[in-house]
């Protein structure tokens, strides 16, 4: 008897990332059992989930997301799309939704699509947190009721349960809010009697498309074969291949602990985990396991607005600037705050490309090499104005100052902008990172849409 198979493709690290479409077509013509893709994270920050924006282009989503619907129906197998429009909630959820119909329409389209919210309403979870089913990640402060009334749109990060049930109810596309990564790849191979360990570590891998390959890409397609007993890895174009170190490596991405992978309703084991030479740049992975939890929790996510922001990007290779950078950006600090006692609210920050612009006070290096600097003005305000008057005001003091050993008056910063002040708008940060336990992993609100040759058939 030939062993037990389920292929699945992943065409890119997050829908719109985009990937090369010789490679798509190569992991078309290997027949696959689904199409699956991961298209939001909470790495871009809180803004993306607290104002209700994609972080990715819509056109390029749109351009993945046809591809994926067009081959699906072809070849009449799932597409499933997790963490829609990049944070998952409801305005997220909306606007995917609204490119799947469109792509729809202009292909002439035929399928039944469950659409999955993951949206928590704030009174459920003021309950949770009252009955003492809510606990912070951890160095996450406890929640309040008042971070929870803050919030403008708070998700649940959902596990495989409602995918199941989508697709058991007849969903060829399921497009679901905020999702945990591997779920979308895992929820077929587990209705179908899979493995949960091992289908659930292929899709922690597929997740990230071709990232876990070498040289690794988000922008490249990825795929893999579960058999009962393992899954196969391998690259989709010729210009990257799976190695065991490659695929062993990103099991420590993002995680910090490399062989016990948290998620919803339970973990990943992975002390029993092998990675082997395939042949042919593939890889095989054995011994993944899945631990059930006691109590299942999902990981709510929220976002509240502080303020707004205001910027200005200017550089320096004066010598005598570079050297006594610290000093001069102290002194120039403290003049602002002089003049703008009790006139402009808000906080100002300097960011110093070229000193510890990245890893700002943890910076190890704490003598500057550089011969230029760039930097980065920062004001944040209860209202865009007083953003506005405070990067300014801080701006051109810094671009007059007269500190020690300066000889030039004409001014001390280049602009690569004029104007060289941007507002940028609202300032979000999460106020909810939390654990809440939940009765019902399935109990996620469904809608089942109809698509008649790209009309929704009523």
């Amino acid at each position: 008897m030939s062993p037990r198979e389920l292929r699945v493709l992943s065409p890119t690290a997050i829908l719109g990332y985009g990937f090369p479409e010789e490679s798509f077509l190569s992991g078309i013509a290997k027949k696959p059992d689904l199409i699956a893709c991961d298209a939001g994270s909470t790495d871009p920050g809180p803004h993306y989930l607290g104002s209700g924006k994609s972080f990715t282009d819509r056109a390029f989503v749109k351009r993945d997301l046809r591809y994926m619907l067009v081959e699906g129906v072809r070849l009449g197998v799932p597409v499933i799309v997790g963490s829609a429009g990049g944070s998952g909630a409801a305005p997220h959820l909306a606007w995917c939704r609204r490119i799947v119909e469109e792509i729809a329409a202009e292909e002439k389209l035929s399928f039944s699509m469950a659409v999955i919210s993951s949206d928590i309403p704030k009174e459920k979870v003021k309950a949770a947190l009252r009955e003492g089913r809510i606990q912070p990640l951890p160095f996450v402060p406890e929640l309040t009721e008042g971070a929870i009334e803050e919030s403008t749109n708070i998700v649940a990060q959902i596990g495989s349960e409602p995918l199941v049930k989508a697709l058991v109810a007849g969903a060829q596309v399921v497009l679901a809010g905020r999702c945990y990564d591997p779920a979308n790849f895992a929820a077929l191979p587990i209705l179908k009697g899979f493995d949960e360990g091992l289908a659930l570590h292929m899709g922690k891998i597929l997740e990230c498309g071709a990232i876990a390959a070498a040289p690794g890409s988000g922008a490249d397609c990825a795929f893999a074969t579960l058999y009962d007993d393992r899954f196969v890895l391998e690259a989709l174009s010729s210009k990257r291949k799976f190695t065991r170190e490659s695929a062993a490596a990103h099991t420590l991405y993002e995680k910090s602990d490399p062989y016990r992978l948290p998620g919803p309703g339970g973990l990943i084991d992975l002390t029993g985990c092998s990675f082997a030479d395939a042949g042919d740049g593939r890889v095989e992975v054995r011994g993944s396991r899945h631990e059930r939890a006691k109590n299942y929790r999902v990981k709510l996510e929220g976002a509240r607005r502080i303020g707004y922001r205001s910027i200005s990007i200017a550089g320096t290779r004066d010598p005598v600037m570079v050297s006594g950078i610290g000093a001069i950006l102290e002194a120039v600090r403290g003049q602002v705050d002089a003049m703008t006692a009790g006139r402009f609210r808000g906080t100002r920050y300097f960011h110093v490309y070229g000193r510890d612009g990245v890893m700002g006070p943890t910076e190890p290096v704490r003598e500057t090499r550089s011969h230029e600097l760039g930097i980065l003005i920062e004001a944040v305000s209860p209202t865009q104005e007083e953003a506005d008057s405070l990067v300014s005001l801080t701006r051109s003091t810094l671009l007059h100052y007269g500190y020690p050993g300066r000889i030039s008056t004409a001014g001390n910063l280049a602009f690569p902008f004029s104007p060289s002040d941007i507002a940028a708008g609202e300032v979000y940060e999460f106020s909810i990172y939390h654990l809440m336990e939940i009765d019902d992993p399935a109990d996620f609100p469904m809608e089942m849409v109809r698509m008649q040759r790209g009309e929704v058939a009523r």
